[in-house]
């Protein structure tokens, strides 16, 4: 009995050793950091601002686009992965949290096949038009929208995210019908809007904050509770007429599921520690996004929320991804 508990605590200590060099060593290699967009857009523009500011901290990071399926592919791919640290990703709102309903065969478990590291940031969308449009304000699309339903088209970067769900959700609140048109990216969305083949863009501020301040887009409204510092001209959908209106997408990392917990605990600490840097949230600011650091359990929990918060949209919408 002796020989036995003895072995139990010379393993017990032997591991935590273990555990706290792992931890300490970490990271003594290249750390593959997906994003599962397109290079260019919020996610991949937030992630590299990140990615930059903890370079210079022990870090290395490779930065991997990976778009596709509405973000599925890239997050698929980490969640599949290697639980040691060295393959994260930026999630965001509509891979984590609106996917789950939106497909009928999710590949992965948002839940289950990742552990959440930190919240990083958060963003309000914006509703642009090209700088030549005829709609001035958002009470301008709404005229035309009842005069001639479904004659008023917009761009999301995609079937089921968080624009294309707030696009429905508003159109339900004013009683209008919009045309829908997807993209599989960012990039070619702008393009089409700024050249006025496309009527509407729906999408988040970092993706579009170039072209609003370049003078090429006209910003309509924004979807947070209240308006952007950045964007202090551009009013809210809620004060627009449709008050307690919002829809804000959300960032952040997470690693596969299984993650050790001391490589988890560091990357947190370290996030956390490089999302306070006045440069970081200036530059963050720029693009639109609000800096929101977040423990694992804060992340997680926030991704079960949403989870349900948006899974009800999707239902009342009806879109459906088969």
């Amino acid at each position: 009995m002796q020989f036995t508990r003895r072995a139990a605590l010379i393993l017990a200590a032997s591991t935590f050793a273990a555990s706290v060099a792992l931890a300490q060593a970490y990271p003594s290699k290249p750390i593959r950091l997906i994003v599962p967009f397109p290079a260019g857009g919020g996610t991949d523009i937030i992630t590299r601002e990140l990615a930059n500011k903890m370079h210079g901290s022990g870090y290395t990071f490779i930065v991997d686009n990976k778009p596709g399926t509405g973000g599925n592919i890239g997050v698929d791919t980490a969640a599949k992965s290697p639980a040691d640290g060295y393959t994260l990703v930026m999630g965001q709102t509509s891979n984590l949290a609106i996917n789950p309903s939106l497909y009928s065969k999710l590949p992965y478990d948002p839940v289950k096949d990742l552990s959440p590291v930190s919240l990083v940031a958060s963003s309000p969308l914006v509703i642009v038009a090209s700088a030549n449009s005829p709609f001035q304000t958002l009470a301008d699309v709404v005229k035309e929208s009842k005069a001639h339903p479904g004659s008023v088209n917009y761009a999301s970067s995609g079937n089921g995210t968080v624009a294309h769900l707030a696009a429905e959700s508003f159109q339900k609140a004013a009683g209008i019908k919009l045309t829908h048109i997807p993209y599989k990216g960012a990039s070619q969305g702008a393009t089409d809007v700024i050249s006025g083949q496309v009527q509407l863009y729906v999408s988040s501020i970092p993706t579009l904050i170039g072209h609003i301040k370049s003078g090429k887009m006209r910003a309509i409204a924004v979807t947070s509770l209240k308006r952007v510092d950045d964007l202090p001209q551009v009013p809210t959908i809620a004060e627009s007429g449709y008050k307690g209106f919002e829809a804000v997408t959300w960032f952040g990392i997470l690693a596969p599921a299984n993650a050790p917990k001391d490589v988890v605990a560091k990357l947190n600490a370290d996030i956390n520690k490089a999302l306070k840097d006045p440069e970081l949230e200036k530059k963050l600011g720029a693009q639109g996004a609000d800096i929101a650091g977040s423990t694992p359990d804060q992340f997680g929990k926030l991704i079960r929320d949403d989870m349900t918060r948006w899974g009800k949209i999707v239902k009342e919408s009806g879109a459906k991804i088969d």
